[in-house]
């Protein structure tokens, strides 16, 4: 009986590939070097590399025992499981056979992509690579990523992009408050590494938002000290128009007491004079004189204006 630790192989101990492999391989969206990459990667750590890749080194091997053959086809069956779960469900209709080993699968991988050097999708690659600008994301390192991403799709199809012009065409896709730093990598000789220009973007974008910060706080803190000038401007306006009012009531009221007090001064006289004719027989008396046309019966006396 062939015990079991001695035929265990660490292949098999892999529950999820994609923790390994986080690239989903489609056609539309090319990254087949980074996905072969890191799959040659885990394949080589868990010792099955001559399962997709033949080995080079030209030894005869002894004829395998029938034990070996079948960890080999159970080895091979879990490679083809890693494959198909790491490619889209159309990349999978079109490469899927049955009775196929996973050396098969991972050739035809390879032949789809390498016919694709000529296809459309250099032309659409080519062309997002060129027109790419930071408009069009929220940071600087969103921007740096995407450009990046694209320079790996170009050299899938063939189509590899130096680092100078990958740093060039960073730079001229950068807008109007990176002129400086912009300016400082074309200037340099040699241009700097994609790495070092992310750096200096997105060193340059920390510093334009604490400027920000600092001039927002600025204005607020002005329009707070413009809002309470205007308050205390409006509440004096309003302090001065009350004291005029009411000095202005008190002159009335003066004015007022001061009039009554000449009508007073004439009532009397005319009492005077009323009472002088009262001795000839008239019947006024209290000296107030009535106007014409009185409205009020015989014997009652005028209401005056302040009564």
């Amino acid at each position: 009986m062939t015990d079991l630790k001695s035929t265990f192989h660490p292949a098999l101990a892999v529950s999820n590939i994609k923790n390994h492999v986080p690239i989903i391989l489609e056609m539309e969206n090319v990254q087949y070097a980074t996905w072969a990459e890191l799959f040659k990667i885990h394949a080589r750590s868990h010792r099955v590399i001559d399962h997709i890749i033949p080995p080079q080194d030209g030894k005869q091997k002894t004829p395998p025992t029938e034990e070996e053959t079948e960890l080999w086809l159970t080895l091979d069956a879990t490679i083809l499981q890693w494959i198909y779960a790491t490619i889209s469900h159309d990349l999978l209709h079109t490469i899927l056979e049955p009775d196929t080993t996973a050396m098969e699968v991972w050739n035809r991988l390879h032949d789809i992509f390498q016919d694709n050097k000529h296809s459309r999708a250099v032309t659409i690659l080519e062309y997002d690579f060129t027109h790419t600008t930071t408009k069009a994301f929220s940071s600087v390192s969103a921007y740096c990523q995407h450009l990046k991403s694209l320079s790996d799709q170009l050299k899938n199809v063939g189509f590899p992009v130096d680092n100078s012009r990958l740093v060039l065409q960073l730079v001229s896709g950068l807008t109007e408050p990176y002129k400086g730093v912009a300016t400082l990598i074309r200037q340099s000789d040699p241009l700097p590494q994609f790495y070092q220009a992310r750096s200096m973007l997105v060193l340059e974008e920390s510093g334009l938002k604490k400027a920000a910060q600092t001039s927002s706080s600025a204005m607020v803190a002005r329009d707070s000290d413009e809002s309470q000038e205007m308050s205390d401007h409006s509440l004096a306006r309003r302090t001065n128009n009350g004291g005029k009012l009411y000095s202005n009531r008190g002159n009335s009221r003066k004015s007022h007491n001061n009039t009554g007090g000449r009508d007073n001064s004439g009532a009397g006289k005319g009492g005077s004079g009323g009472g002088g004719k009262g001795d000839g027989g008239s019947n006024r008396g209290g000296g107030q004189q009535q106007p014409q046309n009185n409205p009020w019966p015989a014997g009652q006396q005028w209401p005056w204006p302040w009564m």
